[in-house]
């Protein structure tokens, strides 16, 4: 039995050195089970359901700036990545910029580029370099291939590592709402919650970056979460949230300024 114990825990050891990889700029080491093309096709396919369901914006100004503000965002991380000779790991991204008619405060960048916007979120951006803060940050997520380590995380823990092609054949419920949940749809206490704050923090730091090599002042990043802060009613607890309290995120913030002040060029 102990040898049994010892050849798994080896097996798995292997395993997630193997399929270890680096989140770009901050140098995490994360595990990610998912080849970028399968779970691009699956972000793509979950887009399009998303989008036949939801009513796309006509504020034609709404529309012409957040596509503006994440074509720039684009060509920044695009520019960044080719003259660090990773290119490669944009491979398949098919870049688009939505916004969608809804009263929620909220936004999303899912593998490969994907990006919706709400309207409900304008208000608080106020104006380009505010919306520069809430998409730097989100495609941050999609750059640092946070739904990616979710989804990887939870074929380890609740499908006993089953491939992602073959999760989607055997499991599919099982295997959408994984999905779901690496995008914050559906969160639940567990081990993973622990992650989602640090995806919510490195998203918040690569975020920063992002809109300034896009030629965004990083500073009102500040301004733009303290009115999310005023905005938002009560909350649960740090430990019992997925995301870092106000203090916290404002706080980290500022650390990261003089960082992400290096690549801004007006």
């Amino acid at each position: 039995m102990k040898r049994i114990k010892l050849f798994i825990s080896i097996f798995i050891t292997a395993l997630l050195v193997y399929y270890c990889s680096t989140v770009p700029l901050t140098g995490r080491k994360q595990i990610n089970l998912i080849p970028a093309s399968e779970i691009n096709a699956l972000s793509f396919q979950q887009y399009g359901e998303f989008l036949k369901q939801s009513k796309l914006s006509e504020d034609k100004n709404a529309v012409d700036m957040v596509r503006r503000v994440g074509t720039k965002i684009q060509k920044a991380v695009e520019t960044y990545f080719a003259q660090n000779n990773m290119s490669d790991q944009l491979k398949g991204y098919q870049w688009e910029f939505n916004v969608v008619e809804s009263e929620e405060v909220n936004a999303w960048c899912m593998p490969g580029g994907k990006v919706v916007v709400y309207t409900g979120i304008l208000p608080l951006t106020k104006d380009e370099t505010g919306l520069a803060v809430v998409m730097g940050h989100e495609i941050a997520h999609a750059i640092a291939q946070h739904g990616a380590e979710r989804m990887s995380q939870g074929l380890l823990q609740q499908l006993g590592g089953m491939a992602l092609s073959v999760a989607l054949q055997n499991e599919p419920e099982a295997t959408q709402n994984l999905f779901y949940a690496a995008y914050g749809i559906g969160t639940t206490l567990g081990v993973i919650l622990p992650f989602s704050r640090t995806h919510e923090s490195e998203a918040d730091r690569l975020g920063l970056i992002f809109m300034a090599m896009a030629g965004y002042d990083p500073n009102a990043a500040i301004d733009f979460w303290t009115r999310m802060s005023q905005n938002s009613g009560p909350k649960p607890p740090e430990w019992l949230s997925t995301h870092p309290s106000d203090e916290t995120r404002i706080a980290d913030i500022k650390k990261h300024l003089p960082e992400a002040m290096k690549y801004y060029k007006k």
